[in-house]
């Protein structure tokens, strides 16, 4: 499986070079897209084994996702891994979303926080759960950990995405990739990953109530196109077996 690492990067001077030296030794090809960074982000990768896209003003996490998504597939990659730059993923963690993805081909495999759960900040693990409830429900099935970025997406899935990917789906895009696949015939499965949070990480993009309320919408969408989906409702709290 020849596979790709995308990482959409804003600011990440602190941790990019790192994190790509890691990731390029577990994949064919690392793709960073910075998106207008300000701190000098993409010209400590130039001599670095990472390809660089860059965007001359900030267009949002969903357009760097679907730029470096795009290259991959150019590159005839079978999958296309996505993490984030400020070092809460771990690339040694790579072979593990690989592994599950050759075991079950065109599956979405998340890499999902399980383990030392704990060190979430109680807001947040609400927060997830919450979204792993709605998302879930408008998938038709369970998922755990839907706001997890880091993930493997199989390249024939991609091809057949159509979303949208503008500034005003920044946070939106990677929750409608998980219901629009669900529809097409793809499903996510879990891999176990540590948790990480740390006071070192730099702040994070999300702003909570402008996503949230971006993704709530998205949601409310997709449900009420669907009629509020009962029969996903029920196989998402587990009444009723996966589609």
């Amino acid at each position: 499986m020849r596979t790709a690492v995308v990482i959409p990067a804003l600011n990440e001077a602190r941790t990019i070079q790192g994190l790509t030296a890691r990731a390029a030794q577990h994949c064919d090809i690392v793709v960073v897209v910075d998106d207008g960074s300000e701190d000098g982000t993409a010209d400590l990768l130039v001599d670095a084994s990472a390809t660089v896209l860059r965007h001359g003003t900030r267009r949002g996490k969903a357009a760097s996702l679907w730029r470096g998504m795009v290259h991959s597939l150019d590159q005839g990659m079978d999958a296309v891994i996505t993490m984030d730059g400020d070092g809460q993923h771990q690339p040694e963690d790579i072979p593990g979303l690989i592994a599950a993805a050759e075991s079950a081909p065109g599956r979405i495999v998340i890499a999902t926080r399980l383990r030392q759960r704990e060190k979430m900040p109680a807001a947040r693990q609400f927060g997830n759960a919450m979204a792993d409830f709605w998302i879930g429900w408008a998938a038709g099935y369970p998922i755990r950990d839907t706001q997890s970025g880091f993930r493997l997406y199989p390249s024939c899935l991609l091809h057949n995405l159509d979303l949208p990917h503008d500034a005003a789906h920044g946070f939106v895009f990677e929750s409608e990739i998980l219901i629009e696949a669900a529809r097409l015939g793809y499903f996510a499965m879990p891999v176990s990953i540590d948790c990480i949070y740390q006071d070192t990480f730099r702040p994070s993009h999300y702003r909570p109530v402008r996503d949230t309320l971006r993704i709530i919408r998205m949601v409310a969408l997709r449900l009420i196109r669907q009629r509020m989906h009962p029969m996903g409702l029920l196989r998402s709290v587990g009444l009723l077996g996966k589609p």
